[in-house]
C-alpha cells in the first residue's frame, strides 16, 4: 500500500457505491487517504481512509472507528462514516485537513511560539479522550493537523487501553512498553515528548531499544519544553508526568518546581501618637494662615504665569492718568481649511498592520514566506470579512497575517458621489528580518 504510483491509479474509483475517489492526498506503507465528497454535499470536502481488512481484526477495527464516531471535541478530527471496501479493505470517511505538522517541518522548525500555541489545544484533546477511557495510540507530526483556524488530532487510530503481551513497535513515537502489547495513557505521553523534540528541532529523538536509561533531551531546546520532553519520556510509564502537570509547565512562570509563595509586603511603618497630633495641628495652623493671608491682601500671580485667571487689572482710582486700556482684544478666528481628502473615487489604504511576530518565530523562516488574505471592506472603510487565499507553508503565519488583515482600514470609492463598498487582496511577504504587504484592490 506504499506505492503512489498504485494509488494514483485509484483516482476517479468510487468507494461502497458512493464515494467518488477525486484525489490521492497521501499515505503510509498501511493506508491511502483521498479527497472525496460526503453524497449530497459535493461542496463539502472529506478525506477517505482505506486500511487493508487484516484477518480476524477487521470487525475489531470497524467497532474502534464507530466508538470513535461518538466523541465530539472541538480539537479532534471527526469521523462521519465507515465501512468496507470490497473484501480487502476498510474505509473511514473523516473531517478534511488542509495540512498536517510533518508537512511544515521539512522545511523549517516550529518557533518556541507556535509550540506554545500548539500543545493546549492537543493536551486538551488528550485530556478529553482519556476521560472518555480511550487512547489515541498514535500522536506524531503527521496526526497533528489544520482544519480552517483549528488545530486538530486524528482520531482514526482511538482505541481503549489494552496488555496483549503481543505487540509492535513501530516508530519511536511509539512508547517503548507497545512492544510487549501495553497501550496506555502513559504511552500517548511518550508520543508527546517525541513529537515535541522533532518539532523544535526537526530531527526525532533516536530510539535505541537496548538502551536501559532514558533518552537525553537536546541542550538546545529552551525551558519548559526541555523539562517536559524530558519527563515525558521516561522508560518507565509510572514516572511520565500527566497531561495536567504538562499544563501547568506551560504557565507564563514556565517553572520545573513550584513557584516560591510570594513576599508579602513589609508592614507600614506606624508614627508615635504624640508625633501625629502635632502633625495634624501643625497642617490645621497653616491653613489657618493661608485663609487669613488671602482675605487681607490678595497677591498677585506671578508674570511669567499665564492664566486665564490673570487677566490685566484696572488701575487704581487714585491714579490721576488714565493707562490706556491694555485689554487684548479677542484673537480673530481664521477660517480653516479643511483637510484634503484622499482620492475617494478608486479607495485609498488609511491604516495598515503588520504581523505581530515573536523574533523567535521570525528565526525560523527560511527565504520567504507569501501569504495572501482577501479582505471585504464596506462602505465606512472597515474590514468585514478576512479569508486566506494564500496560507503559506505554515497556518501559524498565516493565522497572523489573517488578524493584521482584519485591522487594516479604507478610504472607500465613490459610485454616484456615494462611498461604496471593496474588495482588496493584501499579499504578505514574510522573512528573517523584514516583512513587506502589497496591497492590491480587486475591480468589481
Amino acid at each position: 500500500m506504499s506505492s503512489p504510483e498504485v494509488w494514483k491509479t485509484w483516482e476517479g474509483r468510487v468507494v461502497d457505491g458512493k464515494f467518488t475517489l477525486r484525489q490521492w492526498l497521501g499515505g503510509s506503507d498501511h493506508s491511502a487517504v483521498f479527497l472525496t465528497e460526503r453524497p449530497g454535499q459535493p461542496s463539502q470536502k472529506v478525506a477517505l481512509k482505506l486500511i487493508p481488512a487484516d484477518a480476524g481484526d477487521a470487525d475489531r477495527q470497524l467497532a474502534r472507528w464507530r466508538a470513535a464516531e461518538q466523541l465530539s471535541h472541538p480539537h479532534l478530527i471527526r469521523i462521519l462514516e465507515t465501512g468496507r471496501c470490497g473484501l480487502t479493505l476498510l474505509y473511514v470517511v473523516m473531517e478534511f485537513a488542509e495540512e498536517d505538522l510533518s508537512q511544515i517541518l521539512p522545511q523549517r522548525p516550529l518557533a518556541p511560539a507556535e509550540v506554545t500555541d500548539l500543545l493546549p489545544p492537543l493536551l486538551d484533546a488528550l485530556s478529553y479522550l482519556h476521560g472518555k477511557g480511550f487512547v489515541h495510540r498514535r500522536i506524531k507530526p503527521s496526526n497533528i493537523l489544520a482544519v480552517g483556524d483549528l488545530l486538530k488530532l486524528s482520531s482514526d487510530q482511538v482505541a481503549t487501553p489494552v496488555q496483549s503481551g503481543v505487540g509492535k513497535r513501530r516508530d519511536v513515537y511509539d512508547a517503548p512498553e507497545t512492544a510487549a502489547g501495553i497501550v496506555s495513557p502513559a504511552g500517548d505521553l511518550w508520543s508527546v515528548g517525541a513529537t515535541l523534540i522533532t518539532a523544535l528541532t526537526q530531527n526525532a529523538p533516536v530510539a535505541d531499544e537496548t538502551s536501559q536509561t532514558d533518552p537525553g533531551v537536546p541542550a538546545t531546546i529552551s525551558e519548559p519544553f526541555r523539562g517536559i520532553a524530558r519527563e515525558c519520556l521516561r522508560l518507565d510509564p509510572k514516572r511520565r508526568c500527566s497531561v495536567a502537570e504538562i499544563k501547568a509547565r506551560l504557565q507564563p512562570a514556565g517553572r520545573s518546581v513550584p513557584a516560591e509563595p510570594d513576599t508579602p509586603p513589609p508592614p507600614a511603618r506606624t508614627l508615635p501618637l504624640g508625633w501625629l497630633v502635632a502633625s495634624v495641628l501643625a497642617a490645621v495652623a497653616l491653613i489657618g494662615l493661608v485663609i487669613f493671608f488671602s482675605r487681607g491682601k490678595s497677591v498677585p500671580a506671578p508674570p511669567s504665569v499665564k492664566t486665564e485667571q490673570n487677566a490685566p487689572q484696572a488701575p487704581p482710582q487714585s491714579t490721576p492718568q488714565t493707562a490706556p486700556s491694555t485689554t487684548p482684544k479677542p484673537p480673530v478666528r481664521q477660517p480653516v481649511e479643511p483637510p484634503k481628502k484622499v482620492a475617494a473615487s478608486r479607495g485609498e489604504i488609511v491604516h495598515q498592520v503588520l504581523p505581530d511576530i515573536p523574533q523567535s518565530a521570525k528565526n525560523t523562516i527560511t527565504g520567504t514566506i507569501k501569504i495572501g488574505v482577501r479582505v471585504e471592506v464596506n462602505p465606512s472603510g472597515k474590514v468585514t470579512a478576512a479569508k486566506l487565499i494564500t496560507a503559506g507553508p505554515s497556518r501559524y503565519f498565516a493565522n497572523l497575517a489573517l488578524k493584521a488583515a482584519q485591522r487594516w482600514e479604507f478610504s472607500p470609492p465613490e459610485v454616484n458621489g456615494q462611498p461604496a463598498a471593496s474588495t482588496w487582496v493584501l499579499r504578505f511577504h514574510l522573512r528573517r528580518t523584514s516583512t513587506q504587504v502589497v496591497p492590491e484592490r480587486v475591480k468589481r
